[in-house]
């Protein structure tokens, strides 16, 4: 035969579980219940003109080859009640039927995200996943690593592991985002990744893991946080992230204007002064920046939080006078300045009228205690303890209601208050420095 009389070259045949199937002729391939074992023949991608593809009820084993992806003329697609493995490829949503029929298998997670919840009963029993060197069967429930076990980023595939109950991964050299596939561990109620190199924005899916309180501080994590957990990100070391709107930068970390409720900084090892930008947190109902080394004076921005409840800045080494503007904060109930080097007058605490607890002691404070001090009718505990305070102590004091003979409550010493003075406190005024009284 000459090439004048050639039309086509034919294409070889297929050869699947030793029959010959035409890649031309051949749109429909039922084998259902013939006993088929061994695995699916990649070779079966070349039967491009299938429109039907049916093997179910046999002894399939392995997994599904990425040439099914070439069976784009697919109406029908049945692999069910087989013995088949592995991971589905992607490529199986290249294939004609939308929704193929694949239960009764053993296929494991993930699955690609064109099948939704088509693909039926899956026998899960043999599946395991490799997560930093190691093979994790799916029914583990709890995983607690930690140190030179952890490295690189978080593999997404920890997120096939949906029966943790408890995910530990501290303290070591995990990088990287956290992967949105952690919302996948619905039953989890201890989530730690604190003390890694975590970084960039956490993914909105964390709400949907089961720990509605995870740990994750000393990261790396950028704002803003998923606004299930900004109450639970903790110290995060910002330096690398941009500041985004509606939040500020202060030692280091960012913090939301409009969620953050609590600065909580107790013996962080902080230094310098207090950020003006403190007033711009505008929900703040507590402050505890004690027992560090600040320095400098208190800033007057601090008067912005009127909704401020409790002030904790003892144990540092501020100077300075108390701005007026501390006066602003008219729901203020516990304020701890003691232990620092604070001066001038304490004019300031006659509109503090919610006051419970108020410590000045061992400061550089001067001038008389203010007659308003009788409008603290909450006022309990007292502390004015080695300052230099002088003058005649108002008759007013003895409005308030508080334990007297306390010193657990109530302490004037090593001042220099002179008499007479008021007949509630005047056995228990301690030792006086009456030097410059008349």
């Amino acid at each position: 035969m000459g090439c004048a009389d050639l039309l086509y070259e034919e294409k070889p045949p297929v050869i699947l579980w030793g029959e010959s199937y035409s890649i031309e002729t051949t749109f429909i391939l039922n084998l259902n219940n013939k006993e088929l074992s061994g695995p699916i023949p990649s070779e079966i991608g070349n039967l491009i003109n299938l429109t039907s593809l049916d093997l179910h009820g046999n002894q399939l084993t392995g997994p599904i080859p990425p040439e099914i992806g070439n069976l784009t003329n697919l109406k029908i697609l049945n692999f069910t009640e087989n013995q088949l493995t592995g991971i589905i490829p992607n490529e199986i949503c290249n294939q004609g039927d939308t929704s193929p029929e694949l239960g009764n298998n053993q296929f494991c997670l993930p699955y690609p995200t064109c099948l939704g919840q088509n693909i039926g009963q899956q026998d899960l029993n043999n599946c395991s996943y490799e997560l930093w060197g190691n093979f994790y069967p799916l029914e583990a429930y709890a995983l607690n690593l930690n140190g030179d076990e952890l490295y690189g980023p978080i593999p997404p595939e920890i997120g096939n592991l949906t029966n943790l109950i408890t995910l530990n991964l501290v303290d070591g050299q995990l990088s990287g985002e956290i992967p949105p596939e952690i919302g996948n561990l619905t039953n989890l109620t201890t989530l730690n990744l604190e003390n890694n190199q975590l970084t960039g924005i956490i993914p909105n899916a964390i709400c949907n893991q089961g720990d509605n309180s995870p740990t994750l501080e000393n990261n790396q994590l950028c704002p803003p946080y998923p606004v299930c957990i900004i109450d639970y990100v903790g110290i995060q070391h910002v330096s690398d992230c941009e500041i985004p709107e509606g939040y500020i930068g202060i030692w280091g970390s960012l913090y939301s204007i409009e969620h953050t409720t609590e600065l909580n900084l107790f013996q962080s090892g902080l230094t310098g002064s207090i950020p003006p930008e403190i007033g711009e947190l505008i929900n703040l109902i507590s402050i505890n920046l004690s027992d560090n080394e600040l320095t400098g004076p208190i800033p007057p921005e601090i008067g912005n939080l009127v909704g401020l409840e409790s002030l904790s800045i003892y144990s540092n080494q501020l100077t300075g006078e108390i701005p007026p503007e501390i006066g602003n904060l008219e729901n203020l109930e516990k304020l701890y300045i003691q232990n620092n080097q604070l001066e001038g007058s304490i004019t300031f605490i006659g509109s503090l009228t919610n006051l419970e607890f108020l410590y000045l002691c061992n400061n550089e404070f001067s001038g008389g205690i203010p007659s308003e001090i009788g409008n603290l009718i909450n006022l309990n505990y007292l502390k004015l303890r080695n300052n230099f305070f002088t003058g005649v102590i108002p008759m007013s004091i003895c409005d308030l209601d508080i334990l007297w003979a306390g010193n657990n409550y109530f302490d004037i010493n090593e001042n220099q208050f002179c008499p007479p003075y008021p007949f509630c406190i005047e056995n228990y005024i301690g030792n006086q420095d009456t030097s410059n009284c008349d």
